[in-house]
């Protein structure tokens, strides 16, 4: 190797050496920086010694240097110190429609805050927000909150569900909870009324049906608009009990669909809101309220399921009453998910009943499950964007999301070793020494590796208790990074050889372990909530937690330090 070829492999060091320092809070690794310079040149394999030797020397003096200074001759040699951006996924979502008449795209997402969202509710915001970012519109996040006694909301609901849209990656340009929104609807309702278009019905709900099934008006459905002015303000005074009456949209009674027949748009309700108690006593209903703030707020675009197109036609009688443009609605089939509760009213009769812990319960299809269990933003919105806006019904099954979220996973997160219901393992024959090393990840030789050892003088180990069930004798296994075993009579090991083609030639299982005494105790969460006890690298306890990592032979788990232990919640193999 002349003094030129020197100099060039030299200089390439260097540039990936600066590269890596910056990348990795100033402080480059050797082997990370000859592995980057072999890529690129394959050529320098013939000379691998020399070049790890120079890469030593390179990482080095690079080192020696300040961040500032390492960052300064970086730029110098025109190198790019911009970090690569995770690929997104194409956008296959079809255009919106009527995009002249609107002007800006507005789009909102509006959940009821008696539950937290879920897999199937989350469809709609996100397809809201990537509108809103493909056309550079706005989002509005509205929480539906009108019905005390039917689906009262959950108080510490309303924050949850920021906290999830905000992981989510989603961002809305402004906020309305309609439950501060009452004298709005009061306004709206005295403008309606007055139009002719809405009536104050007092009969009972068992007449109104009877007659409304036949095609035909109630009494009170013509009675002079003072009048139900009148019983309007007597609805809000107290006069009127809760049940005595309610208002009514005037409709086509003759409209096949009965549902669309007048439906009902305010209706007394006594019991306290979760937010401002007692203050109202007469409540929209969701067509009422959603119809006046989808107008009053500018929404150009909505995007919800096919079970509110008869909720559209409904809010289309009011729209032609007030002279309104309804706007452009998409309507996508029902989401579903194999195995797992997408009720709100079921997951949340399950939480009150004890058969869920919470709204993380690793059985539900909550979003707070699916994060507490290390699901990543990213894999639920290339879910959703997988799925479109179909008008068919999509059902999902795990193994679609858990292969989307495994695939992001994979590269980015560490390996460690867990053993699952631990026991000990004697190994005898032992002549020195053994150091096995484990590495972080098998891609990434820049984040370093685990060294275990065992030794003549401590020669047992911990090995799953299902492994040590499927021995007998004259069992072969290999130690994952360290040796091959044959196991003998009474159950016990012995060292064989070291060879990796002596494992493959005997079909021997490769098997993690962990030296007795090092390891600390942990518990895993699995998804149908049982528990899954066993020991764990201690090196975990030293990572910036919560994080995900990947457990040989185990799956991803999210591990949490609670109360100064560790706790583990499963996400897939």
């Amino acid at each position: 190797m002349g003094d030129k070829d020197l100099a060039q492999i030299r200089a390439l060091l260097k540039r990936h050496a600066l590269l890596n320092a910056v990348k990795f809070g100033g402080k480059a690794n050797p082997r990370a920086v000859a592995g980057k310079a072999f890529s690129e040149d394959q050529s320098l394999k013939a000379l691998t010694a020399e070049v790890f030797h120079l890469a030593n020397e390179v990482v080095s003096e690079v080192n020696s240097m300040s961040a500032d200074a390492q960052k300064s001759m970086a730029e110098s040699l025109g190198l790019s110190l911009v970090k690569e951006k995770v690929k997104q996924p194409e956008r296959t979502l079809p255009p919106l429609p009527n995009l002249e008449k609107h002007g800006r795209v507005h789009v909102r997402f509006a959940p009821n805050p008696d539950s937290v969202i879920h897999l199937g509710n989350t469809r709609a915001a996100i397809l809201s927000d990537e509108y809103a970012k493909m056309y550079k519109g706005l989002f509005t996040l509205r929480f539906e909150d009108t019905s005390p006694s039917i689906k009262p909301p959950v108080p510490e609901a309303y924050e949850i569900i920021r906290q999830d849209l905000r992981w989510l990656g989603i961002h809305w340009d402004e906020e309305f909870i309609q439950s501060d929104r009452l004298p709005i609807y009061y306004e709206y309702a005295v403008k309606l009324i007055t139009l002719g278009g809405a009536y104050i019905c007092k009969c009972t709900s068992e007449s109104f049906r009877k007659r409304v099934t036949k095609k035909k008006p109630c009494p009170c459905r013509d009675l002079a608009v003072e009048e139900h002015l009148h019983r309007w303000e007597n609805m809000l005074n107290g006069k009127t009990r809760m049940g005595g009456a309610v208002m009514r949209v005037k409709t086509d009674l003759a409209h096949p669909n009965p549902a669309l027949r007048d439906w009902p748009a305010m209706r007394i309700d006594t019991k306290a809101h979760p937010r401002i108690g007692k203050k109202y006593r007469v409540w929209p209903l969701y067509n009422f309220a959603s119809a006046i703030d989808d107008h009053l707020m500018g929404i150009t675009h909505i995007l919800r399921g096919k079970e509110h197109e008869v909720n559209m036609l409904r809010q289309i009688y009011m729209y032609k009453y007030f002279g309104w443009s309804y706007p452009d609605a998409i309507h996508y089939g029902r989401l579903k998910i194999e195995g797992t509760v997408l009720s709100k009213s079921k997951i949340r009769q399950g939480i009150e009943d004890g058969v869920y812990k919470d709204w993380s319960d690793p059985r539900l299809g909550t979003i707070a499950a699916l994060r507490k269990r290390g699901f990543l933003p990213e894999t639920i919105r290339r879910l959703i964007l997988e799925v479109g806006v179909k008008p068919s019904e999509a059902m999902i099954s795990w193994d679609n999301l858990e292969s989307i979220n495994r695939k992001i996973l994979d590269p980015i997160v560490k390996r460690f070793i867990f053993i699952k219901d631990p026991m000990e393992f004697e190994i005898s024959g032992l002549d020195k020494k053994y150091v096995a090393k484990i590495p972080f990840h098998p891609d990434h030789c820049d984040w370093g590796s685990r060294d275990l050892t065992i030794d003549p003088k401590n020669n047992k180990i911990l090995i799953q208790s299902a492994d040590n069930a499927n021995f007998n004798e004259c069992s072969h296994f290999r130690l994952m990074n360290l040796f091959n075993v044959k196991v003998d009579c009474a159950g016990k090991g012995h060292l064989v050889s070291n060879s990796v083609a002596d494992a493959k030639a005997l079909r021997a299982p490769i098997i993690q372990w962990l030296p007795t005494g090092l390891s600390m105790p942990l518990r895993i969460i699995m998804p149908d909530a049982k528990m899954a006890l066993g020991a764990v690298d201690p090196m975990t306890s030293k990572e910036e937690l919560p994080s995900t990592f990947q457990f040989y032979r185990f799956g991803f788990v999210r591990v949490y330090r609670e109360k100064r232990r560790l706790i583990g919640y499963y996400a897939h193999a």
